[in-house]
């Protein structure tokens, strides 16, 4: 049976299944996942925990012997496998099917490792442990879902988020829900119930390389291509890396292109608002952005951006923040190296 990271708690209470498989690359989905696996498996009297780390020198004949093994301390146990690499070779792939053919019901084994793509799925081994248990593949939580995960976080925390700072936290921390977790704890320390606003929170949060990014693209909209450039020599004197900073762009570029699009066709700039969930601060950087940058400007952009982004992969010999300070400045200025003085140098 295959279930999603926000299916854990009803699946357990309605099918305690004796073997787990964790996969994926999301680091605070997995911990949770891990922590409730193993606290509701202590409620059930499972009070013994093994752990196994498994690489290419794991002796498989371990684990077959603490399986089929009594033992001493308790009668229920949990048997924990990490998978240092998906590959397990023709051993370990043997060891378990063979554990497939005498499941215990007294022993919850959980196996946990990286993102497993669909040729590691189809396995022998892979496919004889999920027809016996439950398969939690492990995704980024994305827009709309992350406004979603953070609420329920914030009900379980008793934190009362004003709906803007809902918006602004998914932005600032999408594709970080450790660094957000750690974030909605802190607020929940500091306020309690009371609600908590965007001006409350600005500045207690932790100004991490992704809330540089978006101050970058908040300067960015607003046409502050002098503080663009000062952010961007920061962020390359702070070793942040060129890659982090292109999605972000992007998807900004596109958005505005998106809107521009849909203004055309008749549709009100509220609509736009509501639509792509932009908060009271940020409507303004929004109006200003979609009435001085030109639809030909952000598809040149657009572009431009999409081949700094091949330079950095498969060159060395230019410098990743002065192509992106020229994508950002050419949104106002069209191509824009050989009209501003910048204060970066080929690498």
């Amino acid at each position: 049976m295959r279930i999603y990271h926000n299916q854990i708690a009803n699946t357990l209470n309605k099918n305690f299944a004796p073997i787990w498989l964790v996969f994926g690359d999301e680091p605070w989905q997995k911990n949770d996942a891990l922590i409730q696996l193993k606290s509701h498996a202590q409620q059930q009297g499972f009070s013994e925990l093994i752990r196994f780390y498994v690489d290419d020198k794991f002796d498989w004949s371990l684990l077959e012997q603490e399986y089929s093994a009594l033992s001493l301390f308790a009668s229920q146990r949990i048997i924990e496998l990490e998978l240092s690499t998906n590959k397990i070779g023709d051993t370990g792939s043997k060891k378990l099917l063979q554990l497939c053919q005498n499941i215990s019901p007294d022993i919850l084994l959980i196996l946990h490792g990286d993102k497993l793509d669909a040729a590691n799925q189809k396995r022998k081994w892979f496919k004889a442990l999920e027809a016996k248990g439950v398969f939690l593949p492990l995704y980024d939580i994305e827009s709309k879902q992350l406004q979603q995960w953070i609420y329920k976080q914030a009900q379980q925390l008793k934190l009362n988020l004003h709906q803007d700072l809902t918006l602004m936290l998914a932005k600032l921390f999408e594709g970080n829900l450790l660094a957000l977790s750690q974030e909605l704890t802190k607020l929940s320390l500091l306020f309690g119930q009371q609600q908590v606003t965007v001006e409350d929170a600005e500045s207690i949060i932790i100004k991490q390389a992704k809330f540089s990014a978006f101050q970058l693209t908040d300067a960015m909209l607003a046409g502050d291509t002098s503080k663009c450039i000062t952010m961007l020599d920061q962020l390359q004197q702070e070793g942040i890396a060129v890659a982090q900073l292109i999605w972000p762009i992007h998807k900004e570029i596109s958005q505005l292109l998106n809107m521009q699009e849909a203004l055309t066709q008749g549709h009100s700039i509220s609509e736009l608002y509501s639509q792509y969930r932009i908060w009271e601060k940020r409507k303004p950087l929004y109006q200003h952005a979609l009435k001085y940058i030109s639809a030909s400007n952000l598809a040149h952009a657009q572009a431009r951006l999409a081949q700094t982004d091949l330079i950095i992969k498969t060159s060395v010999e230019f410098n990743g923040y002065l192509l992106l300070a020229d994508v950002i400045c050419s949104l106002y200025h069209g191509s824009s190296l050989q009209k501003l003085s910048l204060n970066y140098e080929y690498a």
